[in-house]
């Protein structure tokens, strides 16, 4: 009987693990069809009859993102809902575009693990784990990788003089962004005042200058 729970207790923590990540295609591929009204979890197919090579294609990388915001900073993503064929494949990219000591703040992706590759300038970046916290940095030069697990907070920091470039790689075709402090102090409607005081152990009086700023997004 032991044994057979123990199986059991397998097949389901198995089963969760499998279940986790984006749908996997049943198909060649499921290009996303932006036109239907009807909602599912991931993105209804289009009629392979219909489907184009212009489905699996995305440009402008090449251009630099607009910084002039108070980050300095610009993430242009290609997911799934730019670029259609995207769907079921598990994975999409971004370019992010620093401005001399831009950053790209604290934030997470809550469905995706993503790989960072430096192309230009020198980037500090970091991760925080869950509870117990404990911060892992790197300091990154032209070429250098370094990978954020999926659903930690993390972020990147321009330390150089010069524009800096990065391409993320993200494994999800719909990662998601969660930017701590637009979530926290941005939200609409505002979080109660009083949760945010005793959670962040300072005074309501700070709490309401804070929700009261306009919260800056770069993607």
């Amino acid at each position: 009987m032991a044994s057979y729970v123990f199986a059991l207790v397998v097949l389901v923590l198995a089963s969760t693990q499998a279940f986790a990540t984006d749908p996997s295609q049943l198909q060649d591929f499921c290009v996303a069809d932006n036109t239907t009204n009807v909602f599912v979890n991931g993105v209804v197919c289009k009629n392979p009859a219909l489907v184009k090579a212009d489905d699996f294609f995305f440009s402008g990388l090449d251009k630099p993102g607009n910084t002039k915001n108070a980050l300095g900073s610009k993430v242009t993503a290609v997911n799934v809902n730019n670029l259609f064929g995207l769907n079921t494949l598990g994975i999409s990219l971004a370019r992010v575009d620093f401005a001399p000591y831009g950053l790209n703040p604290p934030h997470t992706h809550p469905r995706a693990t993503e790989v960072l590759t430096l192309l230009q300038g020198r980037l500090y970046v970091g991760f925080v784990t869950s509870n117990p916290p404990k911060l892992f940095t790197k300091t990154l030069n032209k070429g250098d990788v370094f990978v954020f697990p999926q659903g930690l907070i993390h972020f990147q920091l321009n330390i150089g003089r010069e524009n800096a470039v990065a391409i993320a790689a993200l494994s999800s075709q719909n990662p998601g962004v969660i930017t701590v402090a637009n979530t926290v102090f941005g939200s609409n409607p505002a979080i109660n005042d009083d949760v945010l005081a005793k959670a962040f152990q300072v005074d309501k009086k700070v709490v309401d200058h804070l929700q009261s700023l306009f919260w800056t997004e770069n993607h």
